[in-house]
């Protein structure tokens, strides 16, 4: 017997479920992960990232810094995240995986941003200078509270989502397809087409294009001359 000849195993149904079944496991994780990240990195930029003391006239004076003012980077990688979240189940092919990239790289940007920003002292520097009035005044002790390491962990979460997504992203269905397949333009226009005026205000609009509504060739029902 040749080779030619030896029949070929064939992709069982079994086995097409289980790819399937693991393509919507992966998703729901992927859409877990970045969902909850995204969340967890703009809560935490509200939160005070860094504390600190400037000495004034009368006294010495407690500063605070939210995160949002220490560095705007998380919460702006975070958004994007979520955007790339969304668009990864509208995309397909390599644009699907284009997408899980800036996925992944906004979740390691945020968390890169969150732990490098919560020892910037900038932001309680120019506090200090508006509070005293002085230009040159400058925040004496620095204190990092925990809501930088907080939001910098969150955004691994990002990152890890976009990993999966870059990894079985191409197992994963898309959002277009049932749109079109049900309530797109074509659905309807072939329903449209497939249905006739049954409604009184149907009638009189076909009425007005010169149509005759009791036709069915001219409605476009079943059952017509053909």
């Amino acid at each position: 017997m040749s080779a030619a000849s030896v029949p070929q195993p064939r992709p069982t149904r079994a086995g097409d479920a289980a790819v399937a079944t693991g393509g919507r496991r992966s998703l729901a994780v992927a859409l877990l992960l970045g969902a909850l990240g995204a969340t967890v990195v703009l809560l935490a930029s509200g939160q005070t990232w860094t504390r600190g003391t400037v000495t004034a006239t009368g006294g010495s004076i407690s500063l605070d810094a939210a995160g949002g003012e220490v560095t705007g980077a998380p919460t702006a990688l975070a958004i994007v995240g979520l955007a790339a979240l969304v668009a990864v189940l509208a995309a397909r092919g390599p644009g699907r995986r284009l997408v899980a990239l800036l996925l992944a790289l906004s979740g390691a940007g945020a968390s890169l941003a969150a732990f490098l920003g919560g020892s910037d002292s900038a932001a309680l520097d120019a506090e200090a200078a508006r509070t005293t009035g002085d230009t040159a005044a400058r925040v004496g002790t620095l204190t990092q509270t925990a809501w930088p390491a907080v939001a910098g962990t969150a955004a691994l979460l990002i990152l890890a989502a976009g990993l999966i997504a870059l990894r079985y992203g191409s197992a994963w269905p898309t959002m277009s397809g049932r749109y079109e397949r049900e309530g797109g333009p074509r659905a309807r226009a072939v329903r449209r087409r497939t249905t006739g005026p049954d409604r009184p205000e149907d009638l009189w609009k076909a009425l007005d294009r010169g149509e005759d509504p009791t036709d069915p060739d001219e409605t476009g029902a079943p059952g017509g001359r053909g």
